[in-house]
């Protein structure tokens, strides 16, 4: 008889926070900028230097704990946590150990029809490292201090998810929850959300967990999927042939699609973690807690519901709309200023997607204004443009965030409404074209498609295509 296994995942999600500084100094948390320019001598550990604890980091962290339904720890400290690398300049990172700032929350996913909650075990803020340049050809590393003391929350789930489905799940919910917050942009590309795997397999029905590896340098969803699938693989093979998986820690090689050991999986002893003597103890009161409380945004859930009250457009719709809160406030402020949500929606669902898609761009990095938009929206409902010169202008406003009234009105692309100009046009392709208006006349409908196409090329577009297909009817 085939053995099963069970699959047993958690994670380690580490997220850098929106603030404009680091945690514990004034240097800008920018990503990019050339090497070394965003450091002081307190992000590079310079002797002497001292940590001053920025307030909007704490803020954000409540503000996820509260999100994931945690406690907040009403007195949370810092611990030091000991290991020499690199890009860790105090041979130490400041983080929580002993009082992490929230704890015993949970996200609910939803996988096909199932739905259950991911519960969190912590969440603790902690500065993050630097960064190591290899530099392959010179065999060399270089090190690029402007990450370092970026503000991080750690985000430890219980071991509760059992496929890769379900992590993702876990990982788009989490995501989003943040996006809503304002908390982080969570650019995976950037590194500004990174999650680590904690895995392990053990034999269908018994209740103990199998030895678990870490695994590292997971930079998309997809990746991540394939780490799951790669290493569940390898444990199942290492136990169907008699050897031990060890505890370890592992590098994903996405390219190679297989994982290589890195080091030993430490534990908490090892990091020989005290209390950080160089900063105070955070004191967090009820009406702080409160006062983060009712800052909290409208989530997706309330949207959707609020959505199917307020607007006439189709579930689906909503669903994709809200699955980003940049283009859920688009929506709703283009929405609010002409008045048509259902042609916002229409907008949003069909060109922008499309051309999200095309420029392999994440909705997130819209940049057009819901203003530009919904003046698309009224020139197309007064028939100031028609629909492929609306479209031709849709492009210009998604590439460049270009005012449609002015663009229009510079190009020329007004629709004409002067009936006597049509007119004469199409007596002219009436007689310039025998065979067509004979195949009309005969039955053929499609030859009245010709005749407006050339009706239109006529007046370079700018004319109702249905006006004309009325006219030549009346005229035929």
């Amino acid at each position: 008889m085939v053995k099963q296994y069970e699959t047993v995942i958690g994670l380690e999600v580490h997220v850098e926070l929106a603030t404009r500084t680091k945690i514990f100094c004034s240097c800008s948390t920018e990503f990019g900028g050339a090497p070394n320019t965003h450091t002081c001598p307190v992000c590079t550990g310079m002797p002497g230097a001292l940590p001053v604890l920025n307030r909007k980091v704490v803020e954000y962290a409540m503000a996820i704990g509260l999100a994931a339904n945690c406690d907040i720890t009403r007195i949370c400290k810092f611990d030091r946590k000991n290991y020499f690398y690199p890009d860790n300049p105090q041979n130490y990172q400041i983080s929580q150990l002993y009082l992490p700032i929230a704890r015993n929350g949970y996200v609910e996913i939803e996988v096909g029809d199932i739905k259950k909650k991911v519960r969190i075990h912590e969440m603790h803020m902690e500065e993050d490292a630097g960064k190591l340049i290899h530099d392959e050809w010179d065999d060399t590393s270089l090190v690029d201090y402007n990450r370092s003391g970026v503000p991080l929350v750690e985000i430890v789930s219980e071991p509760d998810m059992r496929s890769a489905e379900e992590v993702i799940a876990y990982l788009e919910k989490l995501r989003m929850m943040l996006q809503y917050l304002g908390a982080s942009d969570c650019k995976l590309q950037e590194g500004s959300m990174r999650a680590d795997v904690n895995l392990s397999v053990r034999e269908a029905g018994t209740q103990k967990f199998g030895t678990r590896t870490e695994m590292k340098n997971l930079n998309s969803f997809k990746a991540i999927a394939r780490a799951i699938d790669g290493e569940r693989n390898r444990q199942i093979e290492l136990i169907e042939a008699g050897r031990a998986v060890i505890q370890e820690t592992r590098r994903w090689d996405d390219n190679k699609e297989a994982s290589y050991a890195m080091r030993s999986k430490e534990d908490a002893q090892d990091y020989r973690y005290f209390p950080e003597p160089d900063l105070v103890p955070i004191v967090i009161s009820d009406e702080w807690v409160e006062k983060i409380r009712a800052r909290q945004p409208e989530f997706r859930t309330e949207k959707l519901l609020r959505y199917k009250k307020e607007f006439d457009i189709p579930q689906y719709d909503a669903e994709i709309i809200t699955g980003s809160k940049h283009m859920a406030d688009i929506f709703e402020e283009a929405s609010a200023i002409c008045g048509k949500p259902k042609k916002v929606s229409n907008w949003l669902m069909v060109e922008t997607l499309r051309l999200l898609k095309e420029n392999n761009m994440e909705p997130e990095e819209i940049s057009f204004s819901p203003e530009n938009l919904a003046k698309l929206v009224e020139l197309t409902e007064r028939e100031a443009i028609n629909s492929s010169v609306a479209k031709e202008v849709f492009e210009k406003i998604f590439a460049d965030n270009i005012d449609p009234e002015v663009y229009v009105e510079e190009h020329g692309l007004k629709m004409v409404n002067d009936e006597g100009a049509l007119y004469e046009a199409l007596k002219k392709v009436i007689e310039d074209n025998p065979q067509a208006v004979a195949d009309y006349r005969g039955g053929k409908e499609k030859a009245l498609g010709a005749l407006v196409g050339q009706t239109m090329k006529a007046m370079n577009g700018k004319v109702n295509p249905g006006l004309v297909n009325q006219k030549l009817r009346e005229l035929l």
